[in-house]
């Protein structure tokens, strides 16, 4: 099967992609060898990053994470394995360091969580001088943020000089109670805070604190600017969801409308109200989010993106989008891309990972092949990531097919080799989308039935234990283990979902098993 791309993260002028199995690649500028290749050369097809394997038998790489910086990238490695977990003690008589469970980077920074909710950070990241004022120095070692002691930090974010943190409102994190933080460079309100005063250690952003009536999910920042995604606190078997942005306005990034500079989180108006919103990310000077129904909206910089291609790009006409525009889908002729997953922007690109994982489109400026299409030409619409990378058997056929038409003497041959390759083509794209079926329809059944998606990485129980979805049982766990908040949830989703059963036997049917974990929890037994 092809690899699934689980994540992407992009930097100036590259592109990092984690697959499933554990593999990186990446394409774009290679200089200061951010591309992990082993070398400086720019790369414009996605290629497998070379980890360097380390003397004593270490295990190769199985990385989990990556994040890119405007001029670097990171992975993280899962030190978890059995495997790797016994090298580790037979070279180290010491006990067990702490684990990395995310990485971030923005800038000439970086960030990482651990195991245990704390946050380090290292590179030119924002500080305190020893006159107690703001500053932005360098650190070549992780420095811990200590204000976060006693929370758990969930996510966080960075653009050149500022940092937002999602953190918990509580010492742990439970879900849905997230709170915002901002530091560093503040000279465009991309703080959030209502001034323009940089600040040298966290501060909490009022409009998301634990009292406001919206929580945050997701956080994503600009070389200038910021924007988070919420949901409205409701017991509505409805959610809605919204995006925030705040910073510098210049190209309208900000998707208010204006070029106004703004230093208070404000909402961006002409997004969908009736669907998601399930990915968000800061380019230099654009944003771009995805909803669940894989509509792409962008905003900001025109200039190398395209988004406004009758821009004259005189007098006042710089030709930016300074309000939401959605994007044309090219393999629907309309405007939703099918299984989107993620979306991650660059300095001028944007790469969205789409099919549930298994194909991936780009747009936006193509130098040093960034748009990984195998060409370095800039691109207004989006265009298919050539995904997966060529295995062997098809980079055969590919380089077979350069020399016999090359050599222009053995027609016969190329037109085998076009065949074959024409054939081979289009029984994997006919497994792909088989397998992207049966992955959407699993997702679709799994969110009508438990309200969240089926996470690969998260199995139910009753399916890991005995290889069969024990419905029921996976119900019973439900109930067993949530709250007073969580059970009033499930009731609302309970009775929205039964007023939808048409079929009078359907319904009775779906009632009494209900009934059954209901009186099956509180007698202190499970039934089979």
């Amino acid at each position: 099967m092809p690899p699934k791309v689980v994540a992407v993260a992009a930097g100036e002028a590259h592109t990092l992609a984690l697959t499933g199995d554990g593999e990186v690649y990446s394409w774009g500028r290679g200089m200061f060898g951010r591309l992990g290749t082993g070398r400086e050369a720019d790369e414009h097809v996605p290629t497998a990053v070379a980890p360097v394997v380390a003397v004593g038998g270490r295990p190769r790489p199985r990385f989990v994470a990556v994040a890119s910086g405007a001029y670097h990238s990171l992975a993280l490695d899962d030190l978890g394995s059995p495997e790797t977990l016994q090298a580790e003690a037979q070279n180290s008589s010491t006990q067990s360091s702490l684990k990395l469970s995310s990485v971030k980077a923005g800038g000439m920074m970086s960030f990482a969580i651990d195991n245990l909710g704390a946050l380090w950070m290292w590179g030119n990241v924002p500080q305190q001088s020893d006159a107690g004022e703001f500053c932005i120095a360098a650190s070549s070692v992780p420095l811990p943020v200590w204000d976060f002691h006693g929370h758990t930090v969930v996510k966080v974010a960075c653009g050149n000089e500022h940092v937002v943190a999602a953190v918990s409102a509580g010492e742990t994190y439970t879900g849905g109670d997230l709170v915002c933080y901002a530091w560093g460079n503040n000279n465009h309100g991309q703080l959030g805070l209502g001034d323009k005063e940089s600040r040298s250690r966290p501060v909490l952003i009022s409009a998301f604190s634990e009292g406001s009536s919206w929580e945050v999910y997701e956080i994503a920042c600009g070389a200038w600017h910021t924007a988070v995604l919420t949901n409205k606190k409701s017991f509505d078997v409805d959610l809605e969801s919204r995006c925030w942005t705040f910073g510098l306005g210049d190209n309208g990034q900000l998707g208010h409308g204006t070029t106004a500079t703004i230093c208070s989180p404000q909402p961006v108006d002409g997004l969908p109200t009736g669907s998601f919103l399930i990915s968000l990310d800061c380019g230099l000077f654009h944003t771009t989010v995805v909803s669940s129904d894989g509509e792409v909206w962008c905003w900001g910089m025109e200039r190398g993106l395209g988004l406004c291609p009758e821009a004259s790009f005189s007098g006042v006409d710089s030709g930016d989008a300074l309000r939401p525009i959605r994007v044309q889908s090219p393999e629907t002729n309309g405007f939703k891309f099918l299984g989107p997953v993620q979306v991650t922007c660059g300095a001028a690109h944007t790469v969205l990972v789409a099919g549930d994982g298994y194909r991936m489109w780009a747009w936006g400026r193509g130098r040093s092949g960034v748009l990984g299409r195998n060409q370095t030409a800039d691109s207004y619409i989006p265009c298919v990531v050539m995904w997966p990378p060529l295995d062997e058997n098809f980079q055969e056929i590919h380089e077979d097919r350069a020399q016999a038409s090359t050599s222009g003497v053995n027609d016969q041959n190329s037109a085998e080799l076009e065949q074959k390759l024409s054939a081979a083509s289009e029984e994997l794209q006919f497994l792909r989308s088989k397998l992207t079926l049966m992955e959407r329809y699993a997702n679709i059944l799994h969110i009508s039935i438990f309200r969240k998606p089926l996470d690969e990485r998260t199995l139910p129980r009753s399916l890991q234990e005995s290889h069969v979805f024990d419905i029921r049982k996976e119900f019973e766990n439900i109930l067993d283990t949530a709250d007073t908040d969580e059970l009033n949830r499930l009731e609302i989703f309970y009775r929205s979902m039964l007023s939808g059963v048409k079929d009078k036997l359907l319904k009775r049917r779906v009632q009494e098993m209900v009934q059954e974990c209901i009186v099956s929890l509180s007698s202190g037994r499970q039934n089979p």
